[in-house]
């Protein structure tokens, strides 16, 4: 796919500061947590991903931290699922999607396939069971899957299965005929979606080809700048067909929305790999090339924050080899379970393997790795924003776990290995002198 422009030149750094300017991870912590705020966070990224694991807490709670930092879990729920600010949807993963984006997006629900998860034969034989619950959420809802768990103790036809009826719940809600009205003890409950979102469902949904431009486009701001790889890994639902995308793409660029863009690596060699930005973007990415700090601070990220959604990208723009290892077999693990990568003045620096023990009030950090490159004082193996004050990186860490701590309700902080060990002393001095309560 080819543009007949000249495309421009950009240095890797601009992609990657303007990266974190659409990640708002140029201020970690920084920012007041407001409707408008909340909502322009979820906008820029495309979505705020949500995911079950506790260990430290919900993912969702952790990335809202990160940009907002210590705040009552309760103002965002309330923001959520009384005022409506963002809404559940899948983006990425399950996702917290501005409200601004509905009316795009129920386009993804109406054309939801059958064929996922192998929904049509499910729904032949179960039609009637979709049927039941949806007549039910009409009547008494908002509903969960708890509600429709068979009661052995009751004859009534009026209970099912609960794993039928999960699957039903599921259909509904990725169908677009009912959304997440809340959630309790985190388990989701669902009501009718003209109840929920009334005038985005009254809207005339877009038309096919226009909702998969908008997608390229959501994309390509989220990111600031993106390969066709990327475009298919950042906001990877709906999957779509290679082919679709990359016709949109070619209209975009013929129209001039999109332009293609030559970037160099660390070295100035141009990449061999096509880059595509938004036009409007192309001064966005002058001016963050010429920013000698684009980031400046120290955020604890959650494995599923949508800075880390595309890993081969993290490697790309910030030389860091990034693992989910929760789902990796113990003994095969190499840095941990729930691993958090350290971002500190806008490179990734290490990780931290951490648990919250609710409890009795303790933030355990079972290790922490520093990256090769920041224990010997060497430029960053990507990106480079100049070389980092060790000692004042380490304060920026201890700062980040005491904040962390305060969030989750876990004062008392706890250390275990460090990464080499000859750094153990300098974190232990930083963490005592930070601000923990």
């Amino acid at each position: 796919m080819s543009s007949t422009r000249t495309p421009s030149s950009v240095p890797l750094r601009a992609v990657a500061a303007l990266f974190l300017a659409r990640q708002h991870l140029e201020r970690p912590r920084g920012r007041r947590l407001s409707a408008a705020s909340l909502r322009a966070f979820a906008a820029d990224t495309g979505g705020v991903q949500i995911d079950s694991i506790n260990v430290v807490d919900r993912a969702h709670y952790v990335a809202v931290w990160n940009r907002f930092g210590p705040y009552d879990r309760a103002t965002l729920d309330e923001l959520v699922y009384q005022k409506r600010v963002l809404f559940e949807y899948w983006a990425h993963a399950a996702c917290l999607i501005s409200a601004d984006h509905f009316p795009w997006w129920r386009r993804a629900m109406l054309d939801y396939s059958t064929r996922t998860r192998g929904w049509g034969r499910w729904l032949q034989k179960n039609r009637a069971l979709v049927a039941e619950i949806e007549a039910e959420l009409t009547a008494r809802g908002p509903l969960g899957s708890s509600d429709f768990e068979r009661d052995r103790k009751k004859k009534s036809g009026g209970w099912w299965n609960w794993k039928p009826s999960t699957h039903a719940l599921d259909y509904l809600w990725m169908s677009g005929r009912t959304l997440v009205h809340s959630r309790a003890h985190f388990q989701k409950r669902f009501d009718l979606a003209e109840r929920i979102m009334p005038e985005g469902t009254a809207a005339t949904p877009p038309l096919p080809d226009e909702f998969r431009r908008w997608h390229v486009r959501r994309s390509l701001h989220a990111m600031g700048a993106a390969t066709p790889t990327d475009l298919r890994a950042y906001l990877s639902f709906p999957r779509g067909s290679m082919m679709d995308r990359r016709r949109i793409l070619a209209d975009m660029l013929a129209s001039g929305e999109v332009v293609r863009i030559s970037v160099e690596d660390a070295s100035g060699a141009p990449s061999k790999v096509p880059w595509y930005a938004l036009a409007e973007d192309v001064s966005q990415l002058a001016a963050a090339a010429r920013k000698k700090a684009p980031s400046r601070g120290t955020a604890i990220l959650t494995p599923f924050d949508s800075f880390l959604w595309h890993r081969e990208r993290t490697a790309r723009l910030f030389g860091f080899d990034y693992r989910i290892e929760v789902y990796t077999p113990g003994p095969q693990r190499v840095h941990g379970y729930y691993v958090m990568p350290i971002l500190h003045h806008g490179q990734l620096i290490g990780r931290i393997d951490a648990k919250v023990h609710r409890a009795h009030g303790e933030l355990e950090v079972k290790r922490i790795h520093f990256e090769p490159w920041f224990v010997r004082g060497s430029p960053a193996p990507a990106v480079d924003w100049g070389r980092l004050d060790r000692d004042e990186a380490l304060s920026g860490v201890a700062d980040a776990l005491c904040s962390l701590a305060a969030f989750t309700s876990a004062p008392r902080i706890t250390l275990g290995q460090i990464s080499p060990s000859t750094l153990k002393s300098a974190v232990k001095r930083a963490l005592a002198a930070a601000p923990c309560d």
